[in-house]
């Protein structure tokens, strides 16, 4: 049987993450509740978790605070978070696995299946939270990101990104070295994952990295030419914003 711990500051959200594992996830014990990072802590090495539900903003810290003290470990982690934080952002970077407050429970139920599906894999948690204590300590700097395809974990630089391109619900990432790397998520959330980092969307199938551009070609309604030769279209409502952006490098 898989144990796991809840690490929540809001008496409500303690009872909301106690039920719905309750209610979905029979094979699942809780074996306790903690309310700060000291208690998170102490809960964590007393019963040996195989996961954790934790929240990121604690009264008297932060979940990260909790996973500092306790590193290395092997338990899976699922975040809890509001949004538009810089947390939530550095965590999809990481290809963690989060629930978003107020908690929707189809959600929930995505997020703690697959944890349970991934609850071996230990050492891939570990590269995940590698790279977001990376994100949160250089928010500025360099990003790395983690690509999950269906047998590997890719961690790659943004610098290295060329372009990305958009296939319905899957995305594929075009690198520097050549190699491509295709994930099931769509274009749309690396955008908004990127766009802070030099990227810039000049059409519905393509991501661009603005820093591998060499020029644009007017001609025929408008291209990117990339460094490496390829050709990306560029829509018309898109292009005024694109020569501004590219101006301000």
């Amino acid at each position: 049987m898989i144990k796991a711990v809840v690490i929540d500051d809001e008496p409500a959200m303690q009872e909301v993450n106690s039920r719905l594992l309750k209610e979905y996830f029979p094979g699942v014990k809780l074996a306790g509740i903690g309310n700060s990072v000291g208690s998170g802590v102490e809960l964590i090495k007393k019963e040996k978790p195989h996961l954790v539900l934790l929240d990121v903003e604690l009264n008297e810290g932060t979940g990260f605070q909790i996973l500092q003290q306790l590193k290395p470990y092997s338990f899976k982690v699922v975040f809890i978070t509001g949004y538009d934080t810089y947390a939530l952002k550095a965590i999809k970077f990481s290809a963690l696995d989060y629930i978003l407050k107020p908690v929707n429970e189809i959600e929930f139920q995505q997020a703690i299946q697959h944890a349970i599906d991934e609850i071996n894999e230990s050492e891939n948690q570990q590269l995940q939270t590698g790279v977001l204590f990376e994100s949160l300590q250089n928010e500025n700097q360099g990003k790395k990101l983690v690509l999950k395809t269906m047998d590997s974990l890719h961690i790659v630089d943004a610098s290295d990104i060329l372009f990305c391109r958009s296939d319905n619900s899957y995305t594929t990432f075009h690198l520097a070295d050549n190699e491509k790397i295709m994930v099931s998520r769509s274009i749309r959330e690396y955008e908004e994952l990127l766009s802070g980092h030099g990227f810039f969307r000049p059409h519905q199938s393509f991501l661009v990295n603005l820093n591998h551009v060499k020029k644009i070609d007017k001609s025929d309604g408008g291209f990117i030419i990339m460094k490496n030769k390829k050709e990306i279209p560029v829509s018309i409502r898109q292009k005024k914003r694109l020569i501004q952006m590219l101006e301000n490098l």
